[in-house]
């Protein structure tokens, strides 16, 4: 499957936080063209097991989270206007997007935004509160309460769309591109000769502190990690040193979250085969399913790949196609460098 069409039909697909088994159940069926055996647990996070042999060493766990940020129904009114809680959202954004509550049956709907001509002094010199904001269904109070119910989930309506050369853009980017880093990967393993067992595990509720994460590792107890995510894509308003350049390859992450020895082996792997790469300097909490993954059971050595992203946890997140390729081969063929569990960190 190709990352496009692949990031096409996942991006569709309603999935925040805490309900991603529509995500979860069409990823299984990707992995199962790749994989020997994949399983669904519970918290509905999905791996896929892979070796060459029936077994091997070490053990390393690839994670990349698939729940998406969105909003939750909190109140109907009288006259149908749905009031709403977020998940993870830039309320910034919200004054005119399209969304889709899913009540009873997926319903269309907009975040309207009071008129300037209605505005009291100073309103628009200010983002609107996600207090003040309502949806839109078309419908009155009486046919809204029959479809939809307190709770229900509400997504943003942004397909995954083609910009200009290799760019896209569109919502759940982060992390589902991390999902098809894994795919990517998946094939390149099919090209290489390795020893690894290999568990590929897309997550869930990582926008909540990577919930799943904490109990694949647990569950999977790998020798090795490897986290997957997004990271900050340049923007003339966001600092220099804290972004990466979309199209100069994957991000390579350093620091205490980071295993020192593992993520010099990577960046030597990325030199060796003439990868782009760029690092990335991150002295504390690294945000990611790394966090949870290096400090299960008695400790993880975890590295992170991150893609660049720009415009994060909003409707036009953007990213280079040839970033999410670069960094699927990256692993795979790090992966193939490993050694017996117990050799994979001296060298």
């Amino acid at each position: 499957m190709e990352t496009m069409e692949f990031l096409s039909r996942v991006n569709n697909l309603a999935g925040i936080s805490g309900y991603e088994k529509n995500v979860s159940d069409v990823v299984a069926n990707v992995f199962k063209e790749y994989c020997d055996e994949v399983t669904v647990d519970s918290f509905y996070n999905v791996t896929g097991k892979k070796s060459m042999n029936g077994g091997g060493s070490p053990r390393v766990m690839l994670a990349a989270h698939m729940d998406e940020v969105g909003m939750m129904v909190t109140d109907i009114d009288k006259n149908g206007f749905i009031k709403f809680n977020g998940i993870g959202i830039d309320q910034r954004i919200l004054p005119g997007q399209e969304v889709r509550v899913h009540g009873r049956k997926e319903l269309l709907g907009i975040i309207g935004a009071k008129p300037p001509h209605l505005q009291k002094p100073g309103e628009s010199e200010k983002a609107v509160d996600i207090e003040d904001l309502s949806i839109d269904l078309a419908m009155d109070g009486d046919k809204v309460k029959q479809l939809v119910r307190i709770g229900d989930p509400i997504t943003f309506r942004s397909p995954v769309i083609p910009m200009n050369g290799s760019r896209i853009t569109g919502k759940s980017l982060d992390d589902r591109a991390g999902v098809a880093v894994i795919v990517e990967a998946m094939k390149e393993l099919d090209r290489l000769s390795y020893g690894a067992e290999v568990r590929f595990v897309a997550t869930t509720q990582e926008e909540l502190g990577s919930r799943g994460a904490k109990i694949s590792t647990y569950d999977n107890s790998p020798e090795v990690g490897i986290a997957i995510d997004v990271t900050h894509g340049d923007t003339p308003d966001a600092p220099k040193e804290q972004t990466c350049v979309l199209g100069k390859g994957p991000a390579i992450g350093m620091g205490p979250n980071m295993h020192p020895l593992l993520t010099r082996r990577l960046i030597d792997t990325a030199r060796e085969y003439g990868i782009d790469y760029q690092p990335e300097v991150i002295p504390g909490h690294s945000g990611t399913d790394a966090w949870v993954m290096q400090v299960t059971k008695d400790g993880v050595p975890t590295v992170l790949v991150s893609v660049p992203l720009r415009y994060m946890h909003t409707t036009v997140e953007t990213m280079d196609l040839d970033d999410i390729r670069k960094a699927g081969r990256l692993i795979a063929l790090f992966i193939a460098s490993l050694k017996e569990a117990d050799e994979c960190l001296n060298f």
